[in-house]
């Protein structure tokens, strides 16, 4: 049961997550380390296992994957995780799209890796650069247009995305919305933007579908709006990212933004764990409640280049982190380090993803 009362048995460190010895630190919680938890210290990394069965972790490189978009102007997204709470897409588009799209099965929240542009939606136009988080509100009509070829990745939830309710810390902490870039609307006329033979194609992007709708009139032709329900922008380089010196933080405190069973973090450059003994790289679990993809944005952990754009995902259950030799040579260079440079986007899911049958083909074959 749930206490405030937590026992100690056997050969444990005084301090949670330091002073190792040797052990294997080694995490069995639950509710996404916010709930009942165990720390287990091992003789063995828990990761050092060969997997056969479909709950093993998978590894892909973004820049391997081919989606319809990065060849074909008319293409889509390629579908890689999904489950009934939500559908995890990679986009690669080069160039703009001939049509406006519309996703009605839930909001959508991207995250730009590579490229510059605009998107056209009805709220307004929203320019986008690297490391933009891009909001777009579930049925919001909408079109991409990039200055040049771009990385995409792409979270549609079945329910609404929301800020998460202020902890102890307030609202602007990790998260602020005040720097958020909210557009301004911009009512097209018509003959404006893609159109054929006098008509303009949105696609309603939904399970079964999709749907194509035609209209006689520019579908952004919205002169002004109002309400607390709009697209919007956000640069990682905005986010505060919360720490502190004697321990490492657990992921949850990085809570970008949630929807029903989809939590999405960002982990970000930040100073490195200073008291002596403390373990700076995460600890081995389990997360037995979620599903977890991290996908690299950029940086370094301590000196070793982290690859730009790999997309890995972890089972609920199944052991994962970082090997033992690189919290090794973490321990040895602690000194020579005094910040972490990562540039980590983590999506957290409660239900179980399916990989799509691309990400199985492409997959690096580590485990």
């Amino acid at each position: 049961m749930e206490s405030f009362v937590h026992l100690r048995k056997g050969k444990t460190p005084r301090r949670l997550h330091a002073d190792l010895e040797g052990l294997k630190d080694d995490e069995l919680g639950r509710g996404g380390f916010t709930g009942r938890t165990a720390s287990l210290y091992r003789r063995h990394d828990p990761t050092a296992y060969r997997s056969v069965g479909p709950l093993r972790p998978v590894d892909v490189l973004s820049s391997e994957l081919k989606p319809e978009d990065l060849s074909d102007p008319h293409g889509s997204p390629l579908l890689m995780f999904s489950n009934v709470d939500c559908e995890v897409l990679l986009s690669r588009r080069a160039a703009p799209m001939p049509f406006f799209v519309r996703h009605i099965d839930g909001d959508l929240l991207c995250f730009v890796h590579e490229g510059e542009g605009l998107i056209e939606t009805e709220f307004g136009p929203l320019r986008y650069r690297k490391g933009d988080w891009v909001y777009l509100p579930k049925a919001c009509t909408w079109r991409h247009v990039p200055d040049e070829q771009c990385t995409w990745l792409m979270i549609q939830a079945t329910d609404e995305f929301r800020v998460p309710p202020p902890g102890q810390l307030g609202r602007h902490f990790p998260f602020d919305p005040s720097q958020t870039v909210i557009p301004d609307p911009v009512a097209h006329e018509d003959g404006d933007g893609p159109s054929a033979d006098g008509e303009y194609e949105v696609r309603l992007m939904h399970s079964g579908g999709p749907t194509t709708l035609y209209y006689q009139h520019h579908p952004l032709d919205v002169e002004g709006w109002q309400g607390d329900n709009f697209a919007f922008t956000f640069n990682i380089a905005d986010y505060n990212v919360v720490t502190s010196d004697s321990v490492h933080l657990p992921p949850t405190v990085h809570l970008f933004m949630q929807a029903t069973g989809v939590y999405i973090m960002n982990f970000l450059p930040k100073p490195a764990e200073g008291v002596p003994g403390t373990e700076r790289t995460p600890w081995y679990h389990r997360n037995v409640d979620f599903d977890e993809i991290a996908f690299f944005h950029g940086g370094s952990l301590y000196g070793i280049p982290m690859p730009p754009g790999l997309i890995s995902h972890a089972p609920q259950g199944v052991h994962h982190g970082a090997p033992e030799k690189a919290r090794e040579r973490a321990r040895r260079k602690f000194d020579d380090y005094r910040s972490v440079d990562w540039q980590v986007i983590a999506v957290d899911t409660r239900r179980r993803l399916v990989p799509s049958a691309e990400i199985l083909a492409n997959d690096l074959g580590q485990h």
